[in-house]
């Protein structure tokens, strides 16, 4: 079995979006989601987990919060057809119970008296036997599903509840100046669901997006969350955003990506959240509401490129830094 992360870290993503809806909110007609009070555009985390999962999957990792087949299900019965695609799998099951042999047994002699995965399924559900459910469970998040060791997940299954703390927790991510929404009188067609309703095509101008975030290593105990699948999500984040472009969605590029990894002894958001860092004001002699393209705009990284020279090292509280830049940026980790 790989090894558990063993040091906390934080990271900070930037991603641009053009001419296109970042993240429709349902409650304005599917307008890009912003804070009106000061202009600025609004991305959730689900939204970038969304495009994660995405990425993830279309690069052959399994994903758990996913549809089963051409269906969309439940967490409930995901569960439920993934734990019986896994009875019926006698090499997979031999794999997951190596860490404890004595539930291996006990499974065996489960699935021995009850035959068919429905009457397994049925069994694991009874008390006595949620030890075994649970360690189940647990080897499945382990061995299976990548997004639930990155982001977490709960279960509601009778026999097999339980909710796993997500080692990679993402914060809502902003733009880093105003943003004007285009005009538009074009009606289109919105998918919501096994739904679809008329509506407005509403987009950005342009928007340079922030997201901090922190990779956890004591809810990666539970989890399982390795430092392969670290380098899947730097991966993964970087490359999700543009990789399935749909028509509202088309135009958005990585810019950067910063992760420091503390040293022993310190903690998740030390020096707090990592935007804080970083500015982006227009260039040009431009107004705010001019803004068209990431040159309209003077990205200034110098406060984040100090905290990174003065603060890394032995006996300082980061460890590295990993560094993902697009062209046109420069950032070094001393």
């Amino acid at each position: 079995m790989a090894t558990v992360i063993t040091n906390n870290a934080d990271f900070l993503f930037l991603y641009e979006a053009s001419q296109c809806n970042p993240n429709g909110d349902p409650d304005q007609e599917n307008k890009p989601r912003m804070d009106y009070d000061t202009d600025i555009n609004l991305v959730t985390d689900t939204r970038l987990k969304r495009y994660i999962r995405d990425y993830l999957k279309m690069t052959g990792q399994d994903v758990f919060v996913d549809m089963e087949g051409e269906n969309k299900v439940s967490p409930e019965r995901k569960l439920e057809a993934v734990i019986k695609r896994v009875l019926e799998n006698d090499d997979t099951l031999g794999e997951m119970f190596t860490e404890n042999p004595s539930l291996g047994e006990a499974l065996a002699k489960v699935v021995e008296a009850e035959k068919t995965s429905d009457k397994i399924f049925k069994k694991l559900q009874e008390k006595v036997n949620r030890p075994l459910s649970i360690y189940l469970l647990a080897q499945l998040v382990k061995q299976k599903f990548v997004d639930i060791r990155m982001f977490g997940s709960a279960f509601a299954v009778e026999g097999f509840t339980k909710a796993y703390t997500g080692a990679i927790q993402i914060n809502w991510g902003y733009s880093l100046h105003k943003v004007q929404l285009m005009e538009s009188n074009s009606i289109v067609t919105i998918m919501n669901d096994d739904n679809s309703t008329f509506g407005k095509d509403y987009r950005i101008h342009y928007s340079l997006l922030a997201f901090n975030g922190t990779i956890n290593k004591f809810a990666a105990q539970s989890t399982g969350l390795t430092p392969g699948d670290v380098n899947t999500f730097r991966d993964a984040i970087w490359n999700s955003v543009p990789s399935m472009p749909t028509r509202s969605k088309l135009n958005q590029y990585p810019k950067l990506y910063v992760e420091i990894t503390y040293n022993d002894g310190y903690f998740n958001g030390h020096f707090g959240d990592l935007r804080n860092y970083v500015s982006a004001v227009p260039a040009n002699e431009l107004e705010e509401k001019q803004i068209r393209r990431f040159s309209d705009l003077r990205l200034d990284l110098t406060a984040l490129q100090s905290l990174l020279k003065e603060q890394t090292g032995k006996g300082k509280p980061i460890q590295s830094a990993f560094i993902k830049t697009a062209t046109g940026i420069t950032l070094s980790s001393n």
